[in-house]
């Protein structure tokens, strides 16, 4: 018998122990105690419980009997239902439900199941899209159970990685047979997700049977989560190829891995790099979620140019000593290295303000500019 179970039990068995000791005959001294006495016609429990303890002379020695053991009674009630329900649930932590919205607050919403059950849906564990009115039917997944108190609470969730996970086996006949494994997922509510499946069939596309054909199947999932945007990819134990497919639409041209400190640096030609990154850093973001490796992206260097570098501690005259710190603390200590990595990998990893970044990006990049000035002079003279 686990705690919770203990405690609900030991409630029941001290209302008991009270019942009793209130039942005890009174002794002498209360059939003396007129004050004791209780008419039974003018009693407030008149009914049958009232006779049930009517003493034949139409008094009652104890009436409060009978509140105690209404009250015995209502909290053994409340203490089965309340575990039935517990009961009901747990067992449904992680499988999706229908509710009806019956209730809109600032921080969370209330529904109700088909048997009325009260459930939590947060506002934390909405989509940021998500607009309900009360009455109509919202979709979401049975995130937790609580029971404190003996007072269990229904958790949803609309953004776990699990109500993704199960739409997707209830949209996809072959992950709900088992041909089709769901590896990993990465999600960003509401705006983008990417999804790493399996096939045990070499018959089987994976990619293709949950896409479904033109979209058909992956649509109705992308509408219930609110126009989220999700990548689906062939999975593999290979990361490095892992890692170039979860970078997808941006072709890789090498890839260099820190297995021990689980971090890769990409190398890209330049058009590739903005695809890479995806809008607002989302599709580097998720790809370092699902394969769970810090991504570095680089530009890869053209074999025109030419091979001189300068180190940035030569630059303290024109740049803070503090940026360059910044700068050289994420692996960076070369003005051309500045130049090649992207300039929304440098302002997150770095942690430095925009500006100050692309007054960096400027200093280095007038250098260089200067240099090729001087050459070309020079080049003219021969």
């Amino acid at each position: 018998m686990n705690m919770q179970k203990k405690f609900k039990y030991g409630v029941v068995y001290i209302l008991a122990f009270v019942v009793f000791f209130t039942n005890i005959p009174m002794s002498v001294q209360a059939v003396e105690h007129e004050s004791m006495e209780i008419d039974v016609k003018d009693n407030i429990w008149e009914g049958d419980v009232a006779k049930k303890f009517d003493s034949g002379d139409g008094t009652v020695s104890n009436p409060y009997i009978i509140s105690n053991g209404a009250e015995l009674r209502y909290f053994a009630d409340e203490i089965t239902n309340g575990e039935n329900f517990y009961n009901k649930y747990i067992d449904k932590v992680g499988t999706i439900i229908n509710a009806e919205v019956y209730q809109i607050w600032k921080k969370e919403m209330l529904l109700l199941d088909d048997e009325g059950n009260e459930l939590l849906l947060p506002k934390t564990e909405q989509i940021p899209s998500d607009f309900y009115r009360k009455g109509e039917t919202a979709r979401a997944v049975v995130a937790r159970v609580d029971n404190k108190n003996n007072n269990p609470k229904i958790i949803l969730s609309r953004t776990s990685p699990v109500f993704l996970q199960r739409l997707f086996e209830m949209e996809v006949p072959e992950i709900n047979d088992g041909l089709i494994t769901i590896k990993k997922i990465a999600r960003i509510p509401g705006e983008r997700a990417k999804i790493a499946v399996e096939s045990y069939d070499d018959r089987i596309d994976p990619v293709g049977a949950c896409v479904g054909v033109k979209g058909s199947r992956i649509h109705g999932i992308v509408r219930e989560l609110r126009n989220e945007n999700i990548d689906v990819i062939n999975y593999t134990s290979n990361i490095s190829l892992f890692i170039q497919r979860a970078l997808s639409p941006a072709k890789i041209s090498s890839i260099r891995l820190n297995e021990e400190e689980k971090k890769a640096e990409v190398f890209l030609k330049p058009e590739e790099v903005s695809l890479a990154i995806g809008k607002g850093g989302l599709n580097i973001k998720l790809a370092s979620m699902l394969t769970e490796y810090t991504i570095d992206v680089f530009r890869e260097l053209d074999e025109n140019v030419a091979d001189e570098d300068i180190y940035l501690d030569e630059f303290r005259d024109e740049i803070d000593g503090w940026v360059i710190d910044a700068i050289k603390a994420i692996g960076i200590d070369t003005a051309k290295a500045v130049l090649n990595a992207p300039r929304e990998m440098l302002i997150e990893k770095t942690d430095l303000e925009e500006e100050t970044v692309d007054e960096v990006i400027r200093i280095l990049k007038s250098e260089f500019e200067e240099e090729e000035s001087e050459e070309e002079p020079e080049q003219g003279q021969e």
